[in-house]
């Protein structure tokens, strides 16, 4: 039978803060999504027309890469605050010594 030893206070402190790094890099993977979805949204809107000079499929995929680098940018540097605001939220769900298992993810 085995028997329970707990983890030293160093060693459960690691582990909150992995998964700190691991709720952080979730809200940012969400705030890259929704900044994506609403870029997208704001130019499916256009007001403008078709350009019938400079439009086409390649300025199409362009624009839609230049929309991700910037969604991506925008989640990293926090300027939106969202993922800020989701990782606190979701912090407090998080039991101080939660601990994920090794190959669990």
């Amino acid at each position: 039978m085995s028997t329970f030893t707990p983890l030293p206070a160093a060693s459960a402190a690691t582990l909150q803060s992995a998964d700190r790094a691991q709720l952080r890099k979730a809200a940012q993977g969400f705030e890259a999504i929704f900044v994506r979805q609403m870029l997208s949204a704001a130019r499916a809107a256009s007001l403008g027309g078709s350009d019938a000079l400079f439009g086409g499929q390649a300025q199409e995929t362009f624009a839609a890469m230049r929309d991700e680098r910037f969604a991506d940018i925008a989640a990293q540097t926090g300027a939106f605050g969202l993922a800020k605001q989701l990782e606190a939220q979701l912090a407090r769900l998080v039991p101080a010594g939660s601990a994920t298992p090794a190959g669990k993810d």
